[in-house]
């Protein structure tokens, strides 16, 4: 390994055994391999630019119609849904300048809502959106309405996008090529009980770029990385080449792009930096093959990518005596709030990894059997950190402007102790525009009702 990264790890790291850094050395990117992945998510970029390529793109670059940011001005009561992990949330956002009050409900979506058919998911939401305008007194008024919908869409207008497929763990029926704006319309239409109009329908990426551009007029790329990892940014119009239905404009300057980038390394463009573990990730998965770059950074997967390193380690007796937790042996059971929580402890103290170790069925775990999960922890997420990083660097260099605000939002960057400072350092080392990453207060909210403020406005 020629990479400084492996060097400052194994400086850091000299206490952890060889044989358990050898089977956790693939985890540590070099730059070499982070440049590349940046070199190969360009052109993936561009083919999803492009008219001619955009089929053959798996990074798709959609198109999301949004063309306008937030200037401050507006104001008014709007709705919010933001639909796109284990949770669903609906929001009342009151807007009045730089003035801001919000309300907001979480519902959580019971795993037979996930796996059933569109009509039930989407009366369910329905149902909450109505009980939530009722508690507030306002179902006789008209309420413009923001849907983040955080799931590939190809939009053929504001208020108009057709999921591509579920990703996440959803798998609702009769929903793919299904234009889901008229989905809740149906829903919401069939109770007949409350006066909403749905004026857009947006990702969180783009809800997390509009809600930081509210504040910072340099916020030129939304970032989401928590249970699912994506990206979007503000691209030319004249460059979003591909034929455009719908209604846009050509006269504005700059159109947002949902980018999709989850989906990077699908056609074997990450395989040189795929190693076992993402390998019986992916194969395990609800859709393998589909979503690589996704499952090597997202907090649905890193705890999952943690357990199978954690699982080798014991297999080969280097890890709690050989001994393996039958918890350890469960899918899905190392959680990515373990390695967090693991991650926070103070050097040379180990209250959260051994309350997590408990959790986990393993009692008396030595300092040693400690200190060498959290060298697994920090070597899953760092490499998390520098696969972001990578991306990130990438459409920096897209963009080509200085001083660009990078709007982050997600439970992986807003709970991990070091995502922030591992992601600045290697984002600066890889490209050379000053930028500033933006800790996202409640974007895929805010800024879904940001979108929905903008468009009632130009209507």
């Amino acid at each position: 390994m020629e990479s400084e990264d492996w060097n400052y790890l194994a400086e850091k790291w000299d206490h952890i055994a060889e044989p358990i850094r050898e089977i956790c050395k693939d985890l540590i990117l070099t730059d070499k391999q982070c440049r590349k992945i940046m070199e190969n998510l360009t052109e993936d970029i561009n083919k999803g630019l492009s008219k001619d390529r955009h089929d053959e793109a798996v990074v798709k670059c959609y198109t999301t119609y949004v063309q306008d940011l937030p200037n401050g001005t507006e104001k008014g009561n709007f709705l919010a849904l933001d639909l796109g992990g284990t949770n669903f949330r609906v929001l009342l956002i009151t807007l009045d300048g730089q003035n801001f009050d919000m309300k907001s409900k979480i519902y959580a979506i019971p795993q037979s809502l996930m796996l059933g058919t569109g009509t039930q998911l989407f009366d369910h939401i329905a149902q909450c959106l109505a009980l939530f305008v009722k508690d507030l007194k306002l179902e006789n008024e008209v309420l413009p309405l923001g849907f983040t919908f955080s799931f590939p869409l190809v939009q053929e207008g504001l208020t108009e996008g057709r999921l591509v497929r579920w990703t996440k763990g959803f798998n609702c029926s009769g929903v793919v090529g299904e234009d889901v704006v008229a989905l809740l319309e149906a829903a919401i239409e069939r109770r007949n009980d409350v006066k909403i109009d749905v004026c857009a329908i947006l990702n969180d990426t783009t809800g997390t770029l509009m809600s930081c551009a509210w504040k910072n007029k340099n916020c030129r790329i939304g970032l989401i990385l928590g249970t699912g990892s994506n990206a979007c940014y503000v691209e030319k119009t004249q460059n979003t080449k591909r034929a455009m239905p719908g209604k846009y404009s050509q006269n504005k300057p700059d159109m947002l792009v949902n980018m999709e980038w989850g989906a990077f390394g699908e056609r074997n463009t990450l395989d040189f930096c795929l190693t076992e573990f993402d390998r019986d990730v992916d194969q395990n998965s609800i859709n393998p093959g589909k979503q690589i770059f996704e499952k090597m950074i997202s907090g649905m997967y890193m705890g999952e990518l943690a357990r199978l390193v954690l699982e080798k380690l014991v297999n080969n007796g280097l890890l709690f005596g050989g001994k393996c937790p039958s918890e350890l042996r469960k899918r899905g059971q190392f959680f990515t709030k373990y390695v967090s929580e693991i991650e926070n402890d103070p050097k040379g103290k180990y209250t959260n990894c051994r309350e997590v170790l408990a959790e986990i069925g393993v009692r008396n775990a030595s300092d040693q059997d400690c200190e060498n999960v959290r060298y697994v922890c920090s070597v899953v997420s760092r490499r998390a950190a520098h696969l972001a990083s990578s991306g990130t660097a990438a459409v920096l260099n897209k963009i080509g402007e200085e001083n660009v605000t990078v709007g982050v939002d997600g439970s992986v960057y807003r709970f991990h102790p070091h995502f922030h400072d591992l992601m600045t350092e290697k984002i600066s080392q890889l490209q050379n525009h000053k930028f500033d990453l933006m800790l996202s207060e409640d974007g895929s909210g805010r800024g879904a009702a940001l979108v929905a403020a903008v468009a009632s406005q130009k209507r």
